[in-house]
């Protein structure tokens, strides 16, 4: 069986842009939140010649795969989010954010995208959208997971301030709920590791908790996080890319501190 034209396009990238007001996986790490990350190393910067692309079914544009988010077509003709595009049969792409979807839906317009996609009646399940936030971060934990456990991530924040001010702090992440202060002295020392003491360079938020991400990594209180080898923090910035860009956080580095203030108040 043939599958559906968005599935088998292949040609050269040209604007990694897979969310509307989000980023793609071939932009530098320090995009994600609008350049006020840590600049990634050398090797981060992937200059791609030819990368397979597949074109979005609501917006028409072209993308890389890899930034897209592939639907799956079941037996019964029923939808579901394929993050990893990896299951057998059909396939069609999207490449916009959760509030855009939403709206594509509530309006019909997914429905009709994926029926001409696929030349067959399409049921979509209404809680798509939480399926595919799900998986992205499913996607997105277990990728650390595996870091984890070839040896290029780093928690505690002395072990990962220690390596910031060496320089070897490839991304450095911090749970949506870390304290301010902890956030700030990482920060601090991961300007003084790449030479910048005074500018704005900071690490990413992940949208998890502390909770989340200690039991995703089988360790405990894990707050902060630091990946110590270039590739590794090229897999894992465009794992997070993908799932913020997706839920409509790919701008929110000062989160740490509304984190700290939310505490506060609830302290008080």
């Amino acid at each position: 069986m043939r599958n559906p034209p968005n599935e088998t396009v292949a040609k050269k990238a040209k604007k990694p842009l897979p969310f509307r007001g989000g980023v793609g996986v071939d932009e530098s790490v320090a995009s994600i939140t609008g350049g006020n990350t840590h600049p990634p190393a050398p090797s981060l910067k992937r200059e791609v010649e030819s990368v397979p692309e597949r074109k979005c079914v609501l917006t028409g544009e072209h993308a890389p795969r890899a930034s897209l988010i592939r639907l799956a077509l079941g037996p019964d003709g029923s939808v579901a989010p394929d993050v990893r595009a990896k299951a057998g049969g059909r396939g069609a792409w999207i490449g916009v954010d959760r509030a855009t979807l939403e709206a594509a839906i509530a309006k019909g317009k997914l429905k009709s995208a994926l029926s001409r996609a696929f030349k067959t009646t399409v049921q979509i399940p209404a809680e798509l959208p939480q399926m595919i936030e799900d998986a992205l971060q499913r996607s997105m934990l277990d990728r650390l997971g595996l870091e984890a456990r070839s040896g290029t991530l780093l928690t505690g924040s002395d072990k990962i301030a220690e390596a910031a001010r060496k320089g070897a702090a490839s991304l450095l992440l911090h749970a949506s709920d870390a304290a301010l202060d902890g956030c700030r002295k990482l920060d601090q020392a991961l300007r003084v590791g790449n030479n910048v003491e005074g500018s704005d360079l900071r690490g990413l938020v992940i949208p998890a908790s502390r909770a989340i991400l200690s039991m995703a990594l089988g360790r405990e209180n894990v707050v902060h996080i630091a990946l110590i080898a270039p590739a590794a923090a090229a897999r894992v910035s465009d794992s997070l890319a993908r799932w913020r860009g997706f839920i409509g956080r790919d701008n929110d580095a000062g989160a740490c501190e509304a984190a700290s203030q939310a505490q506060s108040a609830q302290e008080t």
